[in-house]
């Protein structure tokens, strides 16, 4: 299914109020990603990411036949970490199991050793979540470890996994 990541527009806000009102996708991603998700939160999420600029992030919508139907984001580390970047990103779940996220992470990831001066990438999906895995190996990500009793969501303890891509 083809794609492209652009910049958010406000037009946006609705569609994101659409898709990220689904407690699957919550449920795989931190507390910070709220359930029920608003309007209101679309309209802040789609703000900050407008506002936020590029100095120290770069969010994109994932656009589908121009729609917003998930995002992705390169957000930059400081201190001894400052050659550092963490990646996150949702897609909505009619287009799960597509290729998308995968094809997402692996052009935004090309993107960010591009204009910034990184030396690694990683993301930290919890490990119960098979579909952010394999997105992360497909996009050429590798799995350097599982952390035991990591993540605390919906009154559970589990384990997350640390992926990374290197320069």
């Amino acid at each position: 299914m083809d794609f492209i990541l652009r910049t958010w527009h406000k037009s946006d806000i609705d569609s994101v109020a659409k898709y990220a009102n689904n407690k699957k996708i919550a449920d795989n991603l931190r507390n910070a990603f709220p359930w029920p998700y608003t309007y209101e939160d679309a309209r802040g999420y789609v703000t900050s990411c407008i506002e936020a600029g590029e100095t120290r992030q770069c969010t994109r919508a994932i656009d589908v036949d121009g729609e917003a139907v998930g995002s992705i984001g390169i957000f930059l580390e400081e201190d001894v970490y400052c050659k550092n970047a963490e990646i996150g990103y949702w897609l909505a779940e009619p287009f799960w199991g597509r290729g998308i996220m995968s094809a997402a992470i692996r052009q935004l990831t090309e993107d960010a050793f591009e204009h910034y001066d990184l030396a690694r990438i990683h993301a930290e999906p919890f490990a119960h979540n098979q579909g952010s895995r394999r997105a992360l190996e497909k996009a050429g990500y590798t799995l350097e470890g599982i952390l035991k009793n990591r993540v605390f969501k919906n009154t559970e303890i589990f384990d997350s996994c640390l992926y990374a891509f290197t320069r």
